[in-house]
């Protein structure tokens, strides 16, 4: 469903990625584990089209649902509501589900512009969630409201990380979960890849190098 064929990203000189290389098949479910700076967060954004390579090619055949930046493409003059439309037929389709998982109350109908972050980013993780996806980009360090609404978000990724037909890329620092919903590994270091197989291969290579 997913090809990464030598993506590189170089910027003032340095090279960032460096010509990784992978394969993601439908229904795989992978872990990207490495430290801070190992170029996790960069590979999603590449995948999904935030950020693009200097070097190399993606190519996505599916439905994409990610958990990155959700505040990003708000009109902020639009309400709410009016941004679900904007994002095309599809997801308006879906307005009764964005709205009641994002909460908003009344909100949901005032300019984007008056919305606190933390109520962006409720919209934005409501959009991303409420689609059933073919894959599934998430970034573990993902932060969303109060305590309340994060169990909330938390309990709806893990629905649909659940769901067996679904492919699923998950940034993570944690090994529990990493085994917990995943079944392959990939350990990145400084923009390289270091390890790719079972999930309990790339944990225990990447234990061994902290």
């Amino acid at each position: 469903m997913i090809s990464v064929e030598g993506l590189t990203v170089e910027f003032g000189g340095f090279t960032l990625f460096d010509d990784v290389s992978f394969v993601v098949n439908k229904k795989d479910r992978i872990a990207l584990v490495g430290k801070n700076g190992a170029g996790k967060s960069t590979a999603l954004k590449m995948i999904t089209g935030v950020t693009f390579p200097t070097k190399g090619e993606v190519i996505v055949n599916g439905t994409v649902s990610a958990l990155l930046e959700l505040t990003a493409g708000f009109d902020m003059a639009l309400t709410g509501r009016e941004n679900i439309h904007l994002r095309g037929h599809e997801i308006a389709a879906l307005e009764p589900k964005v709205v009641e998982f994002a909460d908003l109350g009344v909100y949901i109908d005032q300019p984007v512009r008056t919305y606190s972050s933390g109520m962006k980013s409720r919209l934005g993780f409501a959009f991303a969630v409420s689609s059933d996806p073919e894959i599934l980009v998430v970034d573990e360090a993902l932060s969303v409201g109060d305590k309340q609404f994060q169990q909330k978000c938390f309990a709806r990724v893990r629905e649909i990380m659940e769901d067996e037909n679904v492919t699923v890329l998950f940034v993570t620092h944690s090994s529990s979960a990493a085994q917990e919903f995943c079944t392959r590994g990939i350990v990145l270091d400084k923009g390289t890849k270091k390890f790719d197989g079972s999930i309990q291969g790339a944990i225990a290579f990447y234990e061994s190098r902290e």
